[in-house]
């Protein structure tokens, strides 16, 4: 039987929106959805004005780095939150953060639809295309467009982010909150077998080769997102819900809330 997304070679970092592999002797943390600048755009965009988190976010994201010792940083797209080239803030949050992370650390970008021109100016990161790319038997991808047939090939687990996963909690008095969670399940051929690129993929035809798939939570939490449990509420990913099946959502400190959609 296949391990489970949360077994070797991927684990969950306790209690935060990251998670660590193992991929070809490489120590890899992945986080997605960084969103720099956050606080610009919600005032250009909602007239909100927002004090600015840029070295809290950068301050958890460094710890985050010291506590679990990577080789390789993969940012699953969207580390800045302008569609188009960065203002200053955003540049400045940025180029600060990468002087600041230790100096021997590899940086991976897979580019999402809020990174614009970014390898044109940020140096030291390896970025490549949001659509994705194989490492070893991880599979990445920002999940904003249709993913690279070779990132669903030959892997154990696909992981991706651009949906920024939340559910909505109520308790018994009416209260609510919103929290950030994991979404957890297989691919499935249904989100894949009318695109002629994906006809050569095994699990198509084999559900039980399917390589588990892993929605990874914003590492903003002022980013918002899909609330996977209310009705009404459509994904954003183009091969999503019908791509991925038994999908369950697990807060970040792991409890499992079980079937996202019986929340």
């Amino acid at each position: 039987m296949r391990e489970s997304a949360y077994t070797p070679p991927l684990e969950p970092v306790p209690d935060e929106p990251a998670a660590l592999a193992r991929v070809e002797g490489e120590r890899v943390l992945l986080i997605a959805d960084y969103h720099a600048g956050i606080e610009v755009g919600i005032r250009t965009e909602r007239g909100v004005t927002v004090p600015s988190r840029a070295e809290a976010r950068r301050e958890r994201l460094v710890s985050l780095v010291e506590r679990t010792a990577p080789d390789r940083l993969v940012i699953l797209g969207d580390l800045m939150h302008a569609i188009g080239d960065p203002g200053g803030a955003e540049r400045g949050e940025l180029e600060v953060l990468f002087e600041t992370l230790p100096a021997g650390l590899e940086t991976t970008l897979v580019k999402g639809n809020h990174d614009g021109n970014i390898e044109s100016w940020l140096e030291g990161v390896e970025v490549v295309a949001g659509s994705g790319v194989r490492l070893g038997r991880l599979g990445v991808c920002h999940g904003h467009t249709w993913p690279d047939p070779d990132a669903l090939t030959g892997v154990d687990v696909v992981c991706f982010g651009h949906e920024h996963p939340c559910v909505r909690l109520e308790d018994d008095v009416g209260g609510a909150r919103i929290e950030r969670v994991w979404l957890r399940g297989r691919l499935a051929a249904d989100g894949f077998t009318d695109r002629e690129a994906y006809t050569g993929l095994e699990w198509l035809t084999d559900p039980s080769a399917a390589p588990a798939a892993v929605c990874v939570p914003a590492f903003n939490d002022l980013a918002g997102g899909t609330w996977v449990n209310l009705s009404g509420q459509s994904f954003l990913s183009p091969f999503l819900p019908a791509g991925i099946t038994g999908a369950e959502a697990y807060l970040l400190d792991g409890t499992r809330l079980g079937p996202y959609r019986s929340i």
